[in-house]
């Protein structure tokens, strides 16, 4: 769990970002590829071709597509119609998707589970709620493919780092999951990008360069280490502290308004979530700690 939650407190920053430096700024077609492109290089020199199963590195190349290409071209253009707030609203169906996929790939279905999803879903509810304005629908339609795709890139990671218990070190081969998805990211900044918004301004390609090696490549690579540590119910919920903790993150850096009082119980909600998933709970499989 130690993994999940530094990245959680890595991607915190990120909606706060994108909303305040990039968002009607920088083509978000070049912001997504520009983080696929680092993290890519990050990884690449380490990157092992062969000498692993085939299918495993087939589904880390999906999953690449499905968690950050599909996911994040989807979250840059939902900036263009919503705001920071809605954002985060939106996206606290995330768990539930990550328990109905995990379960239906396992053929299973856990009642707890589901109910702990929906309690982390209901204490997001309660913190960012509020009135909704302007073109929500469709930003909301995007946020639910990104959702989505973001569960099922993960759910896909956990479940072949599990089955195949690899004896290569998940650095040696992670460079494909950002190779991935770069199939997504280039051709559609090649196809729908517009050159007359690259960054303008050193503190832009800062934010850019500070995402993609923090937020995308460490962050991504802790993420899909850290779920092979916990059950599946419990990376379902874990999903949802990006809501309290990018509020605060607004409140503390750029003294943004909250409701303390619906931070704090929308956050006791979620916490009460992970004790909730812990009933009827079967024993799971994991990696040996590294």
């Amino acid at each position: 769990m130690p993994y999940l939650l530094v990245v959680t407190g890595l991607w915190a920053f990120s909606f706060s970002l994108i909303g305040e430096y990039l968002a009607g700024r920088v083509d978000s077609d070049f912001a997504v590829l520009v983080r696929v492109l680092i993290a890519a290089l990050v990884f690449l020199p380490f990157t092992r071709w062969r000498g692993l199963p085939h299918r495993l590195l087939v589904g880390f190349w999906l999953a690449g597509a499905l968690q950050f290409g599909i996911t994040y071209l989807c979250l840059y253009r939902s900036f263009q119609v919503l705001t920071v707030a809605e954002v985060l609203l939106f996206t606290v169906l995330t768990p539930i998707y990550v328990t109905l996929l995990d379960d239906a790939l396992a053929r299973r279905f856990n009642p707890w589970a589901l109910v702990a999803a929906l309690v982390a879903v209901g204490g997001g509810v309660i913190i960012r709620f509020d009135r909704l304005e302007g073109d929500y629908l469709l930003g909301f339609v995007l946020l639910q493919v990104a959702n989505a795709s973001f569960a099922a890139g993960q759910v896909l990671c956990r479940r072949l780092l599990l089955h195949y218990r690899p004896a290569q070190p998940l650095q040696r081969f992670f460079g494909h999951f950002f190779l991935g998805a770069l199939l997504l990211a280039l051709p559609s900044f090649l196809l729908f990008g517009n050159p007359d918004k690259l960054p303008q301004s050193a503190v832009q390609w800062g934010v850019l360069a500070w995402m993609g090696l923090f937020a995308t490549a460490l962050g991504m690579f802790w993420w899909v280490k850290g779920s092979t540590r916990v059950e599946a119910g419990t990376l379902a919920i874990i999903n949802e502290l990006h809501v309290p903790a990018g509020l605060l993150v607004n409140l503390l850096i750029w003294n943004r308004d909250a409701d303390l009082p619906r931070l704090a119980a929308g956050g006791a909600l979620i916490l009460f979530s992970l004790w909730l998933g812990r009933l009827g709970r079967r024993p799971g499989r994991a990696l040996p700690a590294a």
